[in-house]
């Protein structure tokens, strides 16, 4: 067996079609996570979770900083369980035979490159389960500028964290004991924090309360669908406010015709309509045209 192996990381994220990274993880181009800055969690959720993606989000953590800063990068995955004396043996001696050094979180640390953000599933373990501390939150923003992690278990060295500029974690609780007794069984695989999952290469994004899992495949779409419902907000909030529209027409999944053709003139015209000027929405005037613009469902 290996750890963080390219072939099995390209395995198991077939639907990427784009670059890759040196690891093999799907590389999101910088556009997409920079755009992702500006959008809420909601208005990124609903692209995902209508596709069926619902295990992508976990709300039960703390977080570093409450200041309102995200948490924005390409996912690094690991994943542990307790030790136990044979396997923590071989499993260590597969990272020796890679040339890894230090202890199972310092090697998934030493593998991270710009904007990534590690991901790492303690099994809620906080007890001598600090993932991380200050040593290894300094490397973290050395090595990602902009990143930070998403921890299913425990930190310590509180203090020293939050001195560290540029990173933000989420993480399930904190204790002064150092991390002790676990064993990695994944380096780059599926990873699972609380309800959501994780692959190599998906996008992270902390905000609003928690954390979501953008797969990498759909970045693209999720950021297209967000600023979608950007603009149609926008939009929907200063109809309802003239008295144009009514709450049930804008709240409605599909808009009708005069709708779409009232928000298209709006995005053309309007300076805030501006940077959603290339978006495309002929899948909404087909929907309009073909499906039931009179239906009841409410949009998510």
């Amino acid at each position: 067996m290996h750890f963080n192996s390219r072939e099995e990381i390209i395995e198991l994220t077939p639907q990427w079609k784009g670059e890759r990274l040196e690891d093999g993880r799907p590389h999101v181009e910088d556009r997409y996570l920079d755009a992702l800055y500006q959008m809420t969690l909601e208005e990124v959720w609903k692209p995902i979770f209508v596709l069926g993606y619902e295990n992508q989000f976990e709300g039960r953590l703390r977080v570093l900083h409450d200041d309102g800063r995200k948490l924005v990068g390409r996912a690094v995955t690991a994943t542990y369980m307790p030790t136990r004396p044979d396997l923590h043996e071989t499993m260590f001696e597969v990272g020796k035979s890679e040339g890894r050094k230090g202890n199972y979180n310092q090697w998934v640390i030493d593998s991270l490159q710009e904007r990534d953000v590690v991901v790492a599933d303690m099994y809620d373990k906080i007890y001598k389960g600090t993932f991380l501390g200050g040593n290894l939150t300094t490397a973290i923003a050395a090595r990602t500028k902009t990143g930070g992690g998403v921890i299913w278990g425990g930190i310590r060295d509180v203090e020293q964290m939050k001195e560290v500029e540029g990173v933000q974690v989420y993480y399930r609780g904190i204790d002064p004991t150092p991390i002790r007794d676990f064993v990695m069984t994944g380096f780059n695989t599926p990873c699972r924090i609380g309800n959501a999952v994780c692959l190599p290469g998906d996008v992270v994004f902390g905000a609003g309360g928690g954390v979501l899992f953008i797969p990498s495949h759909l970045v693209a779409e999720v950021v297209d669908g967000a600023a979608k419902t950007h603009v149609k907000d926008i939009f929907g909030f200063e109809m309802l406010s003239a008295n144009i529209f009514t709450t049930a027409q804008v709240d409605k999944n599909t808009w009708t015709l005069e709708m779409l053709d009232m928000l298209t003139e709006f995005i053309r015209t309007d300076p805030r309509g501006e940077e959603y000027r290339g978006l495309d929405w002929s899948k909404e005037y087909e929907a309009a045209r073909y499906g039931d613009p009179s239906d009841t469902q409410t949009a998510l």
